[in-house]
């Protein structure tokens, strides 16, 4: 192991070098073998200052205690426990040490200042929990008191929500029987009292262990989700989040740091457990509401399947499985038209159908996948029944909401005995509701035309029959709905029309029909919109629909209603309007070979070339397409699925084409919408819309395009298009926006560094196309008023400065104003980078007088500048300076008249002489210039 004191000296030898890993590891093993009470103090107090350097306060603060208790005057050891304690939060402790060191040493400035900041501090926090102890009791007597008036407790309860979402009033309001008088509140049944508890208690409990699992004992998960299942939608979300900021504390989630005193609990698990087994129980609950069901099912949604697919636990998702499949099952064989049906809303179908998916994603195993599938037939066969027609309709229902859900399975699930059989006796039921369902299912039973044979051989004969005879509406748009999914099974391919000429434009004009019509209900005329979701894949319907401006807007309008599970079909129909799908690369020599082997050849239409395209884009930007897009990127994530985020994206990319076009999607609020966009979805959804990000934020004003807050976050999703997987007009673009916002200020800067641009945006630097080179030159031109940045360049080892000197010379007039500007401002704001620059390339006096002789009066400023800063620098690198052709340069522009054009380089070159004769550099001698003389 070593002898102690050699460790010690190691040991401090490392710390003297800032290499605190290693003296705490030397320190360490001195402990392990050291004897002697006094080394062993030392060794203790000296590990101490490894964990201070390292933030480790509470390892500092019990090695301090350990040296203190061998030497209880040993003043290093308590001075170091005293700022251990104080990072802590524990105000008090830390003050009776510095004491304690004051008494010993009274002289001590140090000890003198730190025990009178200290007394500050905790004078002005005993104030401020006084304070707040006496405004939360207020609120609680004005709310809870028969006295005061509507607006008086709605300010309390707002004031006690803002208290609450602050550490210190979180704490206070805990600590002063907060949870029962909240209780009490709940109690008093009005919604506004209810909503404030509710809030009041998300904020006491989001990141704080101890009082989340307080909160869940003191309530009760029975009372909370009885709250949450009340028929009011704005409560059962607020009980949503306050379920979400519980389970975030209890499982770690939430990492915010709430208090410098951590709250330890030792275990979470069962109360992790019971949360998730209360929600199962609220899926099937008859006295819930539909909203509470949607929460319920969101919260399950949100927390059971792995957000990281790396992440080898998956164990709540087999609990959720073993415990909860057939109870969301039987959610999504409801049928809202028979009697005794569970409350539901608009979504709660779709809702459960996206969390079946969700589950069945995240299995990892074909085992796994076999038991949620056996439990799934299981549960269809068991609702099989020929002489309860009901049954038999929720088993056809809740193989649709699989269909919906995850596809493969559902497939599946058609084949078994009897499924398809059922479906085709309900098509043939004389009940309207039997024909419904059936029809329902077949839609969804034709989404992927390769592994649905069924449907291809008997389904348009079926669907048509169903068209013809039915006089239901209802019956008769979905059956409408089924052929216009048959009917587009050949995608855009012109050469795989499934119909005779014109019958897809004679179903799309039915669809609009419908979708026109008020006095049809919303969930009816959704399924228009779901029919032009599968026929605008033929360019003449979609030329058609983008003509008819009542048709778009009566679309967009269904896109804002409270029945989201339109959504998908909205934005499958705008991304085909747009034609912004993934399109497979054609390549000429292939498609020779594709025809010499008589394989198929896709054609494209003549409606979906780029003229034809710009056109609908227009027409759906004026039918006000942005307001319907915005809103519906705010929908709920259960509904707003990776898939849909994805489409909107494209939508919004293929809008952004056209740079005249931004002022509108700005205006009408697209450059906020996209944000969430970019940061959450599918990898391709992030990409399209980060990029329609930085087509924005390269021409727009950052301000206006992202208000607020909002424009800190445009930062990450730029960055991430750094890269070399993606194209350079993406590269491109997204360095000319951020040039864009680190033109603005210093925490945008220092946003840009933090998220690791400076890499990429120096890699840039050296690519070979010249306007990406140039986009990234103008970006570092921005960020070298950073101090950080300019510290790169002052780095040994790189050669950053050298490719930035050499840029001044590029015979590209952009590239050399952003460089020359961003070597002008760094050898103004570093000296050190104005001797360095006469190291890096042999070159750097000839790049100089170029850039001074330079025609441009903008180059020209800058490299007189440049040459300003290192003569002022340094008198030796000015004599070399002034020793070249740079003195007859200067000479001469400093002679010229008068300029408004050229006065900037004039004056430059007039201070530099000035400087040089004042370094005697040169001797002073007399010329007119507007009456002044040298």
């Amino acid at each position: 192991m070593g002898d102690p004191i050699q460790l010690k000296d190691e040991g401090n030898k490392h710390f003297q070098a800032n290499e605190y890993d290693k003296a705490a590891e030397c320190y360490t093993m001195a402990i392990k073998v050291c004897k002697d009470k006094k080394v062993l103090a030392i060794l203790y107090r000296n590990r101490a200052a490894c964990y201070l350097k390292k933030e480790h306060y509470a390892q500092a603060a019990s090695d301090a205690s350990r040296a203190i208790d061998i030497d209880a005057s040993d003043i290093k050891a308590l001075y170091r426990r005293c700022q251990a304690l104080e990072k802590l939060g524990k105000l008090d402790q830390a003050f009776k040490d510095v004491q304690r060191c004051a008494t010993i040493e009274p002289k001590n400035k140090t000890f003198l200042e730190t025990l009178r900041r200290l007394g500050a501090e905790i004078q002005g926090k005993l104030k401020v929990q006084f304070s707040t102890d006496s405004r939360v009791q207020t609120m609680f007597d004005i709310l809870l008191g028969d006295d005061a008036d509507k607006d008086k407790k709605e300010k309390a309860a707002n004031n006690l929500i803002v208290l609450a979402r602050e550490d210190g009033g979180a704490e206070r309001i805990f600590q002063n029987n907060g949870v029962n008088l909240l209780l009490q509140l709940i109690d008093t049944g009005k919604p506004e009292m209810i909503l404030a508890a509710i809030r009041a208690m998300s904020g006491i409990c989001t990141g704080h262990k101890a009082r989340a699992t307080a909160i869940v004992h003191m309530v009760g998960i029975e009372k909370l989700c009885s709250i949450l299942g009340v028929d009011h939608e704005e409560i059962a979300l607020a009980t949503c989040n306050l379920f979400q900021c519980i389970y975030d504390s209890l499982s770690g989630k939430d990492k915010r740091d709430h208090g410098k005193e951590e709250a330890l609990v030792l275990d979470t698990t069962k109360d992790l457990k019971a949360i998730l087994l209360a929600l199962l129980d609220m899926v099937i609950n008859k006295n819930v509401s539909g909203h509470g069901r949607d929460q319920a099912l969101n919260l399950l949604t949100k927390n059971v399947p792995r957000t990281n697919k790396k992440d080898p636990d998956h164990s709540k998702t087999l609990f959720t499985i073993d415990h909860g499949l057939k109870k969301i099952l039987k959610v999504v064989g409801q049928v809202p038209d028979l009697p005794d049906q569970l409350p539901m809303t608009d979504n709660t179908q779709l809702i459960a159908s996206v969390l079946l998916n969700k589950l069945y994603d995240d299995l990892r195993c074909d085992p796994e996948r076999d038991n949620y599938r056996e439990i799934c037939q299981e549960y269809i066969k068991g609702k099989f029944d020929p002489k309860d027609m009901d049954k038999n309709l929720h088993a056809i229902q809740t193989v649709s909401g699989l269909l919906q859900g995850p596809f493969d399975l559902g497939n599946k699930i058609l084949g078994m005995q009897g499924v398809m059989e059922m479906m085709v006796a309900l098509c043939g039921s004389e009940r309207e509701v039997d024909q419904m369902v059936a029809v329902e299912a077949l839609i969804h039973a034709s989404t992927k035309m390769s592994r649905a044979t069924f449907i291809i051989t008997n389904g348009v004969s079926l669907l048509k029959d169903i068209y013809k005879k039915t006089k239901n509406e209802k019956i008769k748009i979905r059956a409408l709905v089924g052929l216009c999914k048959l009917g587009s099974a050949g995608g855009d391919d012109y050469s795989m029309r499934q119909f005779a000429e014109g019958s897809t434009e004679k179903l799309a004009k039915q669809c609009r029909k419908w979708l026109c019509n008020p006095n049809i209900d919303v969930r009816t005329r959704k399924w228009a919109v779901e029919g032009l979701a599968y026929l605008t894949n033929d360019a003449d319907v979609k030329d058609d629909f983008v003509e008819d401006e009542p048709a778009l807007k009566a679309m967009f309008e269904l896109s804002k209603s409270t029945d989201k599970t339109i959504l998908y079909a909205v934005a499958c129909t705008l991304v085909n309007c747009t034609n912004s799908y993934e399109k497979k690369e054609i390549i000429p020599e292939l498609v020779q070979l594709a025809k010499f082997s008589k394989q198929h050849v896709p054609e494209q239409h003549p409606k979906d070339k780029k003229d034809f395209i710009e056109k609908r884009v227009k027409r759906l930007l004026k039918a006000g397409v942005i307001s319907a897009l915005t809103c519906m990127v705010k929908a709920d994530n259960a509904i707003l699925t990776d898939q849909t985020k994805e489409m909107l994206a494209r939508v919004f990319l293929a809008l952004t084409e056209d740079p005249k076009d931004h002022g509108i999607i700005v205006a009408q609020g697209g450059g906020k919408a996209l944000i969430p966009l970019a940061l959450e979805g599918t990898e391709a959804g992030k990409i399209k819309a980060s990029h329609a990000l930085a087509k924005i934020a390269a021409i727009a004003n950052p301000e206006i395009a992202f208000p607020g807050e909002r424009i800190y976050e445009v930062v990450r999703p730029l960055v991430s298009l750094l890269n070399t997987e993606r194209d350079g007009l993406q590269n491109f673009e997204a360095l000319r926006g951020l040039t864009n916002l680190a033109a603005l200020n210093e925490k945008l800067r220092k946003k840009i560094i933090k998220e690791k641009a400076m890499p990429e945006i120096e890699n840039y630097m050296f690519e070979e196309h010249d306007q990406i080179r140039q986009a990234a030159t103008e970006c570092m031109c921005n960020m070298i008023v950073c101090k950080e940045v300019q510290e790169r360049y002052l780095e040994e080892g790189n050669d950053k400065l050298k490719l930035l000197v050499l840029l001044c010379g590029e015979d590209d007039d952009k590239v050399q104003i952003a460089a020359a500007g961003a070597l002008a401002m760094l050898t103004a704001a570093q000296q050190k980078i104005c001797t360095k620059v006469t190291l890096v390339t042999a070159q750097w006096l000839e790049i100089l007088q170029r850039l001074c002789l330079h025609d441009r009066p903008e180059v020209q400023h800058r490299g007189i500048v440049i040459v300003y800063n290192m003569i002022n620098a340094d008198k030796e690198l000015a004599k070399k300076l002034i020793e070249s052709e740079l003195l007859e340069i200067l000479t001469v522009i400093g002679k010229q008249e008068d300029s408004p054009m050229k006065q900037p380089a004039i004056d430059a070159a007039r201070n530099c002489l000035v400087i040089a004769m004042n370094l005697g550099l040169i001797k002073p001698y007399s010329y007119l210039c507007n009456g002044t003389g040298f």
